[in-house]
């Protein structure tokens, strides 16, 4: 498939006056692995189930960086959930700071950083996503023109969560490349929110990264929540490094899109290192929506527990690969995976398929995964208690999904992922 229309723009691209100048290097060798790999295809064992050739084969158009768009503004308002310790936006890919809310030396982009002076590259930028493994990571790192930054001092907690949004300008076929940089330093506890909504109904695409340090003893949480319209195209990758003691929990909400995919990474490296995975994809229509999971447990006592849930209806595809890796020295190992799955429509889809690979001999490991429709017992019992049948659908998907709604750690961020999924199984048809 052509990489041709990303080579047109990137040769077009004006670097920013005040980018270091190790920046263009970057960009130009991330470039290289680009159209060195090409777009993936089926024949590759992690995109089997997935085809991205309508992505391939649109041209889009990096967005005009109108912050100050109404339809913009719109969107930024109805992301809001309650107390934040800051609220970044960003529009295209860039900073935009009047619809923000910093916290100074916590929150803020890399270029409020290059326009204070400073030039180093910051970890951990380019560190832990391989741009030669992820050919839709080396894009987004050839466009790359800001980024969110958040570090969390060491021994310092925030009591409210920092909020990211991330928003494209409104237009047909347009493009950003959003990029997400976390660092937990050590007993730190924080709570992150990457928030991917949409100021128009067009096609458009979003391809994003996020790369996260925890450091030891530190407690992170990172909500990925995508909540563009039907016609967009998404695509994430996240790489993470948990350190000795540290916790990571990740809560991936993906609710709704053309094509969704999303590539999650998490090693720990060392001993005592935990992560916990949550995640819901609720799907509608003819949507396709693929999560593919890695945990590498790289040193003892490391422990991981992951649950991904999916809701499918109409003709919608979901996919599920997970993947727990435990290497020979991961001795003490506790690894948990799950991946119950809800199908709605006739035409609903699920591709599930759970993986372990032990190398260690003492280890505790279980995966497993079900697929099943709504019960029409349960239905029953509601309809004879003076609940409609719409009503009672609704609420059976509810309770389905309320297991990973419950997990995320800010109640005003509960109770507007609620509504949306309330909102979406209302107008699924077949849950409706």
């Amino acid at each position: 498939m052509s990489t041709l229309g990303f080579r047109e723009a990137f040769e077009a691209l004006v670097p920013d006056a005040a980018a270091p100048a190790w920046l263009g290097d970057l960009r130009r060798e991330a470039f290289q692995h680009f159209e060195a790999a090409g777009f993936p295809t089926r024949r590759q064992e992690a995109w089997r189930y997935t085809n991205v050739s309508a992505i391939a084969e649109t041209t889009f158009e990096l967005g005009s960086d109108a912050g100050e768009d109404a339809s913009v503004t719109r969107a930024v308002n109805g992301a809001a959930f309650g107390e934040t310790a800051a609220t970044l936006v960003f529009v295209d890919g860039r900073f935009a700071p009047d619809l923000s809310r910093t916290l100074p030396e916590v929150a803020t982009s890399l270029s409020v950083s290059w326009a204070g002076g400073s030039t180093g590259r910051p970890g951990p930028l380019g560190e832990l996503v391989d741009p030669k493994l992820h050919p839709f990571a080396a894009l987004n790192t050839a466009f790359l023109c800001d980024a969110a930054r958040i570090e969390v001092p060491q021994n310092v907690t925030l009591e409210k969560p920092i909020h990211l949004i991330f928003v494209a300008t409104p237009g047909a076929r347009r493009v950003h490349h959003p990029r997400i940089l976390v660092g937990a330093r050590a007993s730190s506890r924080a709570t992150v929110v990457a928030d991917f909504v949409s100021a128009s109904p067009e096609v458009s695409f979003c391809n994003a990264v996020t790369e996260i340090e925890v450091g030891p003893g530190a407690n992170l949480d990172f909500v990925l929540c995508q909540r563009e319209t039907s016609p967009t195209f998404h695509v994430s990758n996240l790489a993470a490094r948990v350190d000795r003691d540290a916790r990571l929990a990740t809560h991936t909400l993906c609710l709704g899109g053309n094509l969704v995919r999303n590539d999650l990474q998490v090693r720990l490296v060392a001993e005592g290192a935990e992560c916990r995975m949550n995640g819901l994809y609720l799907g509608t229509d003819r949507e396709r929506i693929d999560n593919y999971t890695e945990v590498c447990h790289e040193a003892p006592h490391g422990t991981s527990a992951e649950l991904y849930k999916g809701i499918l209806a109409g003709s919608s595809h979901g996919v599920f690969r997970g993947r727990v890796i435990v290497a020979p020295d991961a001795q003490k190992t506790d690894a948990r995976q799950q991946n119950p799955n809800l199908l709605l429509g006739a035409g609903a889809e699920v591709n599930s398929r759970p993986q372990l690979e032990i190398r260690a001999d003492d280890v505790k490991c279980s995966h497993g995964s079900t697929v099943g429709r709504l019960d029409e017992e349960a239905i029953f019992y509601l309809r004879s208690r003076g609940v409609g049948t719409e009503h009672a659908r609704t609420m059976l998907g509810q309770a389905f999904a309320a297991e990973i709604v419950d997990a995320v750690p800010d109640q005003g961020l509960r109770d507007a992922l609620l509504a949306l999924i309330t909102a979406r199984l209302w107008t699924t048809g077949e849950a409706s």
